[in-house]
């Protein structure tokens, strides 16, 4: 099994995602991948530093995939940022359910500071929500705060979904429904007050 012609970094951190989503991140290693990209484990040392340069660059495509998909969503529903919240809620969890290996290599989130260029990916998702809170009149001191209201509200339904977590009978999109609709309510309530107090 000699070196594959025309093998891109491309080919690699798809085939990477691939094998994540399928098996969970934990399960992908050099050895699978070379595999099944039909090359030695050293050729991918063309493309990537080892197993944390794989994981690195399936943290950037994870957050701009993310981001687009998003951002997609926002432009799929009518002028209310309630609706468009709800959209991004949606988006969301269909994300992290399709590509839970790919979900999965968004954390841990490193700073500006320790890698600026993954940081930037993994900032993407929470400029499309932003996009959706600004025209509500969100107060600057609350954007950061809020956000990470909804996303740890939404990911902690993905995680325990994901997980098995829901063994009652009960339709779990309309327990996803719910959950959307009050931190949506929520955030709405605090736009509210926002415009109040200007």
């Amino acid at each position: 099994m000699g070196r594959k012609l025309g093998l891109t970094l491309d080919d690699v951190v798809a085939k990477a995602a691939e094998i994540a989503d399928r098996d969970g991140l934990d399960q992908l290693s050099l050895a699978s991948l070379a595999a099944s990209l039909g090359v030695r484990s050293p050729s991918l040392y063309n493309h990537v530093d080892g197993l944390p340069g794989l994981r690195r660059q399936l943290a950037i495509r994870a957050g701009r995939q993310m981001a687009d998909e998003l951002t997609g969503a926002i432009g799929g529903t009518t002028d209310s940022p309630t609706d468009r919240l709800r959209a991004i809620g949606v988006a969301y969890r269909r994300f992290a359910l399709a590509h839970p290996g790919l979900y999965a290599a968004t954390l841990p989130a490193p700073t500006p500071e320790q890698d600026p260029e993954v940081a930037d990916a993994l900032a993407s998702p929470v400029k499309s929500v932003a996009s959706v809170l600004e025209p509500m009149g969100i107060a600057s001191s609350d954007m950061i705060p809020l956000i990470r209201a909804l996303r740890a509200s939404i990911h902690g339904f993905v995680d325990l979904e994901l997980g098995g977590g829901f063994g009652l009978p009960d339709d779990i999109d309309d327990s996803f429904a719910t959950t959307i609709d009050l931190i949506v309510s929520a955030i709405a309530a605090r736009s509210s007050t926002s415009a109040s107090n200007s």
